[in-house]
């Protein structure tokens, strides 16, 4: 097993900065290319939905987690705010409502769980390569 973990500030820049650590990462573990990128973009979209919505204090921090195993793929981001994630179907003129149906329709699993001692959640996806 291999594991690497970012605390990155609850912010929208944390997004792009989510994206090179796992690029770089993944490259690091021999993750096959498009495994690799699909990774990426779940990373993104999940760091994206706890900067946008996790209505966090200023100074609060993202959390990530990412494992690699037995050709799996694992990527966590635990965030302060209240509330659990919905799963919803955006319409034609939604401006925003895809990231979830994007990690449901790329992923091999997802969820999301409240965190241990209370306060937030963790949103994870699992990925098989």
């Amino acid at each position: 097993m291999k594991y690497v973990g970012w605390r990155l500030p609850c912010h929208p820049r944390s997004v792009s900065r989510a994206r090179r650590l796992l690029r770089e990462q993944v490259r690091t573990w021999h993750v096959p290319e498009e495994a690799a990128e699909t990774a990426v973009l779940l990373f993104s979209e999940l760091t994206s939905n706890a900067c946008k919505h996790a209505h966090a204090s200023p100074g609060r921090e993202i959390h990530t987690l990412c494992v690699v195993e037995d050709g799996r793929l694992r990527i966590e981001v635990a965030d302060a705010g209240e509330g659990m994630p919905q799963l919803r179907q955006a319409s034609d003129e939604d401006e925003g409502g895809r990231g979830l149906a994007l990690v449901d329709a790329l992923a091999d699993a997802w969820s999301a769980l409240p965190r241990p001692h209370g306060i937030g959640k963790t949103v994870w996806c699992e990925l098989k390569y």
